[in-house]
């Protein structure tokens, strides 16, 4: 059975979002694995609390991601 665990800053994605994700990425485990797959395709996702995730040495809070997104 497939499992995908996925960590990202907490506070940063809405539950709406995260349930997008995790169906998302459950179409993609299935269009690759097999339709079969789905009902036993496992996706979580775990907050980190803001600060507590560093990049290249440097604590990223959700402000930061927001920053960075806007930016797009």
């Amino acid at each position: 059975m497939p499992l995908v665990q996925i960590k990202g800053v907490g506070g940063y994605l809405s539950l709406g979002q995260k349930q997008e994700i995790i169906k998302k990425v459950t179409d993609a485990i299935v269009s690759v694995e097999g339709e079969g797959l789905r009902p036993v395709t496992w996706v979580t996702i775990e907050d980190v609390n803001p600060g507590e995730w560093g990049v290249g040495g440097q604590p990223v809070t959700d402000d930061d991601l927001r920053k960075m997104a806007s930016k797009t």
